[in-house]
């Protein structure tokens, strides 16, 4: 096993992309999680052991105005400014309430070596774009995804499966660190940070679900039932709960500059991701049985070895005989028509006649 198996699946080319990633998804379960979790746990770059910190961690110049691809990294830093240093919550769908404390939190030691390739335990290492304190005193890793309302793409290889595997190789490797990133977070809290390992929440915009919901058949039903099923596996196999939210801005992109920096333009929301039937795959309709064709129409050509029979009803005809009809003409006989009948061809108009009637008295 790679030493940073999540990180290196959260890399591969099917999971990144849109019509490749729900089968990646489909061919996972809880147990490869937690195997791959306890590596990336194993291979987790120490910061307290380079003698680094992990919050407040941010350069000193402060953000004046949008920079393309820093929305989310704007975003979070405007949700921490919002939050007052955890003195104020953003409620959860559900129950409780998620307080942030700070906004891209390093884990690395250092940049990687390209020498050492995977092998560096920095190799494709990021930063948590928020953390914080969730229901029952939990540290809070949690993944944003920030699209605005007019966006036509949500990100060239973003897709919900990578975001969900990188930000899960994320709280690995602030489980490893957990004494000493504890240690910061409960003196920014002002207590003590519960032992239980990290709540990981996938928040994205309302447009980042709906523009991911598009690029998938069944408007989305089939990955976000295996998301689903990957999130209670999950927290069965490894003990950490994910949950799938939408981050409800007002305005577009949601938020201004001021001396501070990124400023929300209004009150945020955490809303959830989907409707609650959203997993469910409709079954596909039966195929209808189609109506056979009807047979192809074959037309009875004259034997030209019978003669011409002027047309009686007392007469008995049989296919083939041409006969002379007093109205309708000459006909070519095509066969029987039921009992004492037959079809006659008169030119391309075919007529119903008697034939073998007995004569009345």
């Amino acid at each position: 096993m790679a030493p940073h198996p999540l990180i290196a699946l959260a890399n591969d080319r099917e999971t990144k992309q849109s019509k490749g990633f729900r089968a990646v998804a489909a061919g996972l379960n809880g147990e490869q999680l937690a195997a791959a979790w306890q590596q990336e746990i194993a291979s987790a770059p120490r910061r307290d052991q380079a003698g680094k910190g992990f919050l407040g961690k941010h350069p000193r110049k402060v953000p004046d105005k949008r920079r393309a691809g820093k929305d989310e990294e704007h975003a979070g830093m405007a949700l921490v400014r919002w939050a007052d240093g955890g003195k104020r919550g953003l409620a959860l769908p559900e129950d409780g309430e998620l307080r942030l404390l700070d906004w891209q939190v390093p884990l690395a030691t250092a940049r990687p070596e390209k020498e050492q390739g995977d092998a560096d335990p920095n190799f494709g290492v990021g930063k948590i774009d928020l953390i914080g304190v969730g229901p029952g005193e939990r540290l809070a890793v949690v993944a944003l995804k920030v699209v605005e309302p007019e966006a036509t793409r949500a990100g060239t290889g973003e897709t919900p499966l990578r975001v969900l595997l990188q930000a899960l190789a994320h709280a690995a490797v602030a489980e490893a660190n957990r004494e000493a990133l504890g240690a910061e977070l409960a003196e920014l809290a002002g207590h003590p940070i519960s032992d239980e390992p990290p709540a990981l929440f996938i928040a994205g915009t309302p447009r980042y679900w709906q523009l991911c919901r598009k690029r998938e058949a069944q408007k989305g039903a089939a990955w976000i039932k295996e998301l689903e099923r990957l999130a209670g596996e999950i927290h069965e196999a490894i003990g950490v709960p994910v949950t799938y939210l939408g981050l409800g801005l007002e305005g577009d992109p949601g938020w201004s500059y001021d001396e501070g920096g990124p400023l929300l333009a209004g009150e945020p929301e955490l809303l959830t991701a989907w409707e609650r039937t959203a997993g469910r795959v409709r079954p596909k309709p039966r195929a209808r049985a189609r109506k056979a064709a009807a047979p192809e129409e074959v037309i009875v050509e004259a034997d030209l070895s019978r003669p011409v029979r002027p047309y009686g009803i007392s007469e008995s005809f049989a296919a083939g005989d041409r006969i002379q009809h007093p109205t309708l003409g000459m006909g070519v006989v095509q066969g029987e028509a039921g009992p004492g009948k037959i079809q006659v061809l008169f030119g391309e108009k075919k007529s119903l006649l008697v034939h073998e009637r007995q004569p009345s008295a």
